[in-house]
């Protein structure tokens, strides 16, 4: 089957009719409208710079729920040990320029278009960042979109010992405060496994997505409040 090309209105071909790899759809833009109406059906845009932009629609899909989240001994004593300042929504730009920057080596999605997008999703409160300094400086943290109860991971970095981990586990610590119910991984990999996500099929999966995104509107920006 084709895969279905986007025109200028704001639709996309059901989930279901993904390749078996998870291409869903190519082309469009990164207009914060289209790429609302593409996560709140799950699907989300990951491509290199000298390709049309292409949309996915995985299966299975790696979620992980805050109340199953696997907390290792050694990031436990790291988080005790207060050796980094956790906080969120202050530096959006730097965290996403500093995904994109660790992974220039081998290849990013994260380019200069991938990024303005997702910063003006962050004006527009539907992006959020959670950052670790230490010494007053960035060294770890993650972004992702936020609708309703559920976190979209999109990247992390790390430029110093477990910098990401406890970013993520902040995420988690503070998933209640935040009113979020599932953070989504997209693809498997190991490291996420360890901290306790699971796979859906993707009905499981898009029901997990009717049941918990039902309102799309922004967020203030977030405060991690201990």
């Amino acid at each position: 089957m084709p895969v279905f090309r986007l025109t200028k209105e704001l639709v996309f071909p059901p989930p279901e009719l993904a390749e078996p790899d998870g291409l869903l759809a190519v082309g469009g833009d990164l207009s914060p409208q289209r790429l609302l109406a593409a996560y709140e059906q799950g699907i989300f845009p990951w491509y290199s710079g000298d390709e049309p932009i292409l949309w996915w629609s995985l299966s299975p899909r790696l979620v992980l729920f805050p109340e199953e989240f696997h907390l290792p001994r050694s990031l436990a004593r790291t988080i005790k040990r207060g050796v980094y300042q956790v906080s969120a929504d202050t530096a959006f730009a730097e965290v996403i320029a500093a995904c994109a920057a660790v992974r220039q080596e081998t290849g990013t999605w994260i380019n200069q278009d991938m990024q303005a997008a997702y910063i003006r999703l962050h004006d527009l409160g539907f992006a959020h960042s959670v950052e670790c300094r230490f010494e007053g400086k960035l060294v770890g943290g993650l972004y992702g979109v936020c609708l309703d109860r559920m976190f979209f991971g999109e990247s992390m970095f790390s430029l110093r010992g477990d910098a990401s981990k406890v970013a993520l586990a902040a995420l988690v610590s503070h998933a209640k405060q935040l009113d979020i119910q599932a953070i989504d991984c997209q693809m498997t990999t190991a490291h996420m496994l360890r901290f306790g996500s699971r796979e859906l099929d993707r009905q499981a999966f898009q029901e997990l997505l009717e049941q918990l995104v039902q309102r799309i509107q922004p967020q203030p920006r977030w405060l991690l409040q201990d």
